[in-house]
């Protein structure tokens, strides 16, 4: 029996490992779609990996972390919360217009709060650390924004697209609605 007892104790701190390397890379995993919810599942069907995908999760945020992303002091934001007006009020006579200024406007006040702006996946995966929840809308607000510069957006993706960049206007300007 006691020639038994070292290879026990062997499997008992291997298992033990195991349990807390697990343990461990779960807590790493709820963390992360914690922190960046949708975005998450998004990294995930995208890399097709959840390691890689919280692998790039992971250097996403401390990417961001040297960046010297900024709050806009009040008479910036409120320029830029009148400007959204009337950019809105345009939308009723010109939506293609509006929503074009809108994508404008939009990628000004990231310029403004110390966002980089690379390409536009890169600006999508910077704005994914801090603003999860509306990446996507940003997303979507892009695509439909290329749309109308060729002509081929509805009235009703125009109208989504305002919307989408409205959710992270609000969000980068930090206010919980522009339109009041």
């Amino acid at each position: 029996m006691q020639g038994w007892m070292p290879l026990l104790i062997l499997i008992a701190i291997v298992a033990a490992g195991v349990v807390a390397w697990l343990y461990i890379q779960k807590q790493r995993s709820l963390k992360l779609r914690s922190r960046f919810g949708p975005e998450y599942d998004r990294a995930v069907r995208t890399t097709g990996s959840r390691r890689r995908a919280e692998t790039d999760l992971e250097k996403r945020a401390r990417r961001v972390e040297h960046f010297q992303i900024k709050p806009l002091p009040p008479s910036e934001r409120d320029r830029y919360i009148d400007a959204w007006r009337m950019d809105q009020a345009r939308f009723v006579d010109d939506p293609q217009a509006s929503v074009l200024e809108a994508d404008r406007l939009v990628t000004e006040v990231m310029r403004a709060r110390g966002y980089p702006m690379a390409d536009f996946d890169r600006r999508a995966e910077d704005l994914s650390v801090d603003h999860p929840r509306v990446v996507d809308n940003y997303r979507n607000a892009c695509a439909i924004a290329e749309k109308a510069r060729r002509g081929d957006a509805d009235t009703e993706e125009l109208r989504r697209a305002m919307k989408y960049y409205r959710s992270l206007f609000d969000e980068l300007l930090e206010t919980e609605e522009v339109t009041r």
